[in-house]
């Protein structure tokens, strides 16, 4: 069975790799939520709990 010439298909994947490490990351960092969080401080409402009746 013949074996393929791994010179053309190594820079190949050099090249992809490096296409992958240095073009993608800031475009996909760049992309921001339409939605932004807001940190809410937890405050305890003041209901009771359930109370059980076979308890």
């Amino acid at each position: 069975m013949p074996q393929l010439n791994p010179a053309p298909w190594f820079t190949i994947m050099l090249f992809a790799w490096l296409i992958f490490l240095t073009v993608i990351p800031p475009k996909v960092l760049a992309h921001t939520s339409p939605n932004s969080v807001l940190i809410q401080e937890a405050s305890y409402s003041g209901t009771d709990f359930w109370t059980w009746t076979w308890y």
